[in-house]
């Protein structure tokens, strides 16, 4: 079973988005999640040592640009992956001259939607 939390594409904020993309090992983790990761899966393949990882995902997960899944299982050891959220991310000027950013989440499949509001359900109980 995967339980599965994602921030709203609403939810961004410029200043995060344009720090975290700034950072040289956050590009690198993004660039290596071809498919869903460990932390220490990425800390090996991106050559970061672990306690840098977890903060990176921390970040990029804040920002909304990683999403995390929790694969529930029944002995109890359970499993949190990590992958890209998004397609792409776009900074524009909007009328008032303010700068906008704006994330294209991927589409999701059913089963991932209902995880998400299942994960949601668990965090408001």
């Amino acid at each position: 079973m995967l339980r599965e939390q994602s921030p709203s594409s609403d939810d961004v904020d410029l200043q995060s988005v344009l720090d975290v993309l700034d950072d040289p090992a956050s590009r690198t983790i993004i660039k290596t999640l071809s498919t869903p990761m460990t932390a220490r899966e990425l800390s090996d393949a991106c050559d970061v040592p672990l306690s840098t990882t977890y903060r990176k995902l921390e970040s990029l997960t804040e920002t909304g640009l990683l999403v995390e899944s929790t694969e529930v299982r029944s002995d109890g050891h359970h499993t949190t992956r990590y992958d890209v959220a998004f397609d792409s991310v776009t900074i524009a000027l909007a009328e008032d001259r303010s700068f906008e950013v704006a994330l294209e989440l991927r589409a999701s499949e059913p089963e991932e939607r209902l995880a998400a509001m299942w994960s949601a359900v668990r965090r408001e109980a």
